[in-house]
């Protein structure tokens, strides 16, 4: 194998990283570009981005990256590009942006989702089967509907729509005729219903039926949809001068970050990845692709090109434990000291972690975080201490629903931010999963990017040689069985309320025996101690 150097580019919600990747000594420098989300005070659902800024802030971080690693632009033989998904925007001839991205966490377009959903399932279309049953604010039907909507002195200018990262490798590749455009299988396919078995996207005759002003949608988001293992194009003259790069070199088709992420972090089949940040995305690779009920994304080629790409999640993870410790005027760093003593189940609290609604398996956003057991004893470090207890149950019952339909599941994988600084929550997810906890020991980010541009430039043959020279070894926690055995009692105590709280005219659960429960695990937690 030639040494070979690459870039790989994630695009995140505030920020562009580069890092410069060798195919033998690893990360050699990296650099951050940043870029503003426009929010309105008076619209909590509106969260926008512009285009142009995303491409300035790549090409700042672009140098720095090169200049941290001491690397000739010269001497970069491929370049790869994630994105966070879910950013949808409206383009015009010569693919020129007719407005600003509707980023992934604007919910602007709720009623249009609930539309969708209602229309696919009144109809039976097969796609909604194949993300859970229900169609999200988030994607990109729901997206494009609603902007149509709003815009009619602009909708009539629209030639498609495009995800982020197919319109950052379409101009990259200098490509303007919307049918040239790269259309990422991963994006297309978790975001859009795109589904090869299907025929591609859902049909004219559905999309009319949800919204008229749909008409010939389906014919204008064409182009060549493909998997990362198969180029966007080659990075164009006007872009090469703009990155300091060379012109010319290959630049794959692009994908969604958790999904890259996951490849970073070394995933195989048999592996989950959880990829934990502010939420939660729950990666895994199986040989054969059918829907889960309730999973939200099961994509032929998404993470691996040769496999089926399976994606769940959690909408609140981190975000509930900065919303604990800024109510009580602290930091999760300050409050998470304290946890280090801390036994499975001494609070006597039981948190379910819907603060931001159920993303799977029960796929309902109107749900409220809720907290059962306080005395006049508890404070915040007692609340995280039962969050992160919390998320881990939640994540337990979308691994057991995976398995359940033919996803095996062996090692898990704990990646993104949190894991790398916060070994509580590695130690309680072991507990309450039974599984032993592999954390890589390096940052993961850009990494998967990187591999891909490695396959595109030809010095890797394979997905899986990439990540054996490349990947982090990892530390791993085991689970304690005592623990584990506490945890078995309260997950039975958490499934009950999960199912039954969660699931609008589900069965009536019995609760009285919930709460004191919850006080004699806690007792018995305390005298062990």
């Amino acid at each position: 194998m030639a040494m070979s150097v690459v870039a790989g580019i994630d695009f995140g919600t505030l920020s562009v990283r580069v890092s410069i990747m060798d195919s033998e000594r690893g990360r050699l420098g990296s650099g951050c570009g940043e870029y503003p989300l426009q929010r309105k005070r008076d619209d909590p659902d509106y969260a926008t981005q512009s285009h142009s800024a995303h491409m300035t802030a790549l090409a700042s971080a672009m140098k720095k990256a090169l200049s941290e690693a001491g690397v000739e632009g010269s001497g970069v033989a491929a370049m790869a590009v994630d994105t966070t998904g879910s950013n949808v925007i409206p383009v015009g001839e010569g693919l020129v942006p007719l407005d600003d991205y509707y980023l992934w966490c604007d919910h602007r377009a709720a009623a249009e989702a609930a539309q969708i959903t209602e229309t696919a399932c009144r109809s039976g279309l097969a796609a909604i089967e194949w993300c859970g049953g229900r169609y999200s604010a988030e994607w990109g039907f729901s997206k494009l509907l609603h902007w149509l909507r709003h815009n009619p002195d602009k909708r009539g200018r629209m030639v498609t729509a495009l995800e982020h990262c197919d319109m950052a490798a379409a101009t990259l590749c200098g490509i303007t005729d919307p049918a040239e455009a790269p259309r990422s299988v991963c994006a297309m396919g978790h975001k859009w219903m795109w589904n090869a078995a299907l025929e591609g996207l859902p049909s004219e005759d559905f999309l009319v039926s949800v919204d008229p002003l749909l008409r010939g949608v389906r014919a204008k988001i064409e182009g060549r949809f493909a998997t990362s293992d198969q180029l966007a194009g080659r990075l164009s003259a006007e872009w090469a001068v703009k990155l300091g790069l060379r012109a010319g070199i290959p630049i794959p088709t692009g994908a969604l970050d958790a999904h890259w992420d996951a490849v970073g972090a070394g995933v195989r089949a048999g592996d989950v990845v959880n990829v934990v940040g502010t939420s939660t995305c729950i990666m895994a690779v199986a040989e054969k692709a059918k829907p889960i009920p309730g999973v939200c994304g099961v994509v032929a080629g998404s993470i691996y090109p040769s496999m089926a790409g399976i994606e769940a999640g959690l909408s609140a993870t981190g975000d509930i434990f900065d919303a604990i410790a800024r109510r009580a005027g602290s930091s999760v760093a300050a409050l998470s000291r304290s946890l280090g003593g801390y036994q499975a189940g001494q609070t006597g609290l039981l948190r379910m972690t819907w603060d931001n609604g159920d993303r799977t398996v029960l796929v309902n956003p109107d749900l409220g975080g809720m907290t059962l057991g306080w005395n006049l004893m508890h404070n915040a470090e007692d609340e995280l201490f039962a969050a992160i207890e919390g998320t881990a149950f939640h994540t337990r019952v979308i691994l057991e629903r995976m398995e359940e339909h033919g996803v095996p599941i062996e090692r898990v994988i704990n990646s993104g931010g949190i894991p790398q600084k916060n070994d509580v929550l590695n130690r309680i997810y072991a507990n309450v999963l039974n599984k032993p906890i592999l954390v890589p020991e390096n940052e993961t980010t850009s990494l998967g990017s990187a591999i891909f541009a490695f396959l595109a430039a030809g010095a890797f043959g394979t997905i899986e040689e990439a990540q054996n020279t490349l990947c982090s070894k990892y530390r791993t926690i085991e689970p304690d069985p005592v623990s584990v055995g506490v945890y078995e009692d309260l997950y039975r105590l958490y499934r009950k309320l999960y199912f039954g709280f969660g699931q609008p005219g589900g069965p009536a659960v019995t609760a009285g025996e919930v709460l004191p429960a919850l006080r004699r695990v806690a007792a018995m937690a305390r005298l062990e101690h």
